[in-house]
């Protein structure tokens, strides 16, 4: 099963990041045939990446902005097409992982499990629970889908978060989680502030308050079993997260 990964190249800025994601497709278990770097209308930096960056397919973006992975996908030729954010590191396993969930035909598509990689180290405050605020939400990076019926749908087009549910109501088919084939996402420091987690749990509302109760409990039992301060910093990061998350709430009721 035959499979080309795309990767949008992201802005200039973070080229250091662009190199880590290559380089950790590279090294997966399970070869890709092609890797797929697409530049979104920026010549000069379409030349350094074709320049610097061997062994990769180097694309210029057609389709506007935010066509990058439209772009690249059109031009693979592979029924199995992955995607890859250029702030994203895939695990060695990532790929087979999910190309083992497409061994059934029935399966149209497939994501990934995504976690954060720390940039500055991880807030002390932060729930293990709550781990996802800083990791941005609906990402369509470290998915793979059957080219036949993603070209059916009409790609990403400007609904990216609807592509799993457009490709099964299409196709009768099912979509795969895999949890196992993981990514790390990049978390600069100024993601994993303690204001932007704030304004996360704000503009989540009632999807953020359902872990945050586990959250306090468990992280103030293992606070009062003398399990260490974090465990109270994460309780109180929590209880503030449930605060911002209500706010959120009742200011969308009204």
């Amino acid at each position: 099963m035959d499979v080309s990964v795309v990767i949008p190249a992201g802005p200039p800025s973070q080229w250091r990041s662009l190199v880590r994601a290559v380089a950790s497709v590279r090294a997966q278990t399970y070869r890709p045939a092609a890797v797929l770097v697409v530049v979104d209308q920026d010549l000069a930096y379409f030349r350094r990446v074709r320049r610097d960056l061997a062994g990769v397919t180097v694309l210029e973006n057609d389709r506007g902005p935010g066509g990058s992975r439209d772009t690249g996908a059109y031009h693979a030729g592979t029924e199995l097409i992955a995607f890859l954010g250029h702030d994203v590191i895939a695990d060695p396993g990532w790929l087979a992982g999910l190309i083992r969930a497409l061994q059934d035909p029935a399966v149209v598509g497939a994501g990934a499990g995504l976690r954060p990689d720390w940039r500055n180290g991880r807030p002390r405050w932060l729930a293990d629970e709550l781990t996802w605020t800083v990791v941005p939400p609906a990402r369509p990076a470290g998915m793979v889908v059957r080219r036949s019926v993603f070209r059916e749908v009409g790609g990403f087009g400007r609904r990216a978060a609807e592509l799993p549910l457009r490709m099964r109501t299409l196709s009768g088919g099912r979509w795969r989680h895999v949890p196992d084939a993981v990514l790390r996402h990049e978390v600069p420091g100024s993601a994993a502030s303690f204001p932007a987690y704030l304004r996360r749990c704000f503009a989540e509302g009632r999807s953020a308050l359902r872990p945050m109760p586990e959250a306090v409990l468990g992280n103030l039992r293992a606070a009062l079993r003398g399990r260490g301060v974090d465990h109270a910093l994460r309780a109180g990061g929590a209880l503030a997260g449930m605060a911002a998350a209500g706010a959120g709430l009742m200011t969308a009721r009204r």
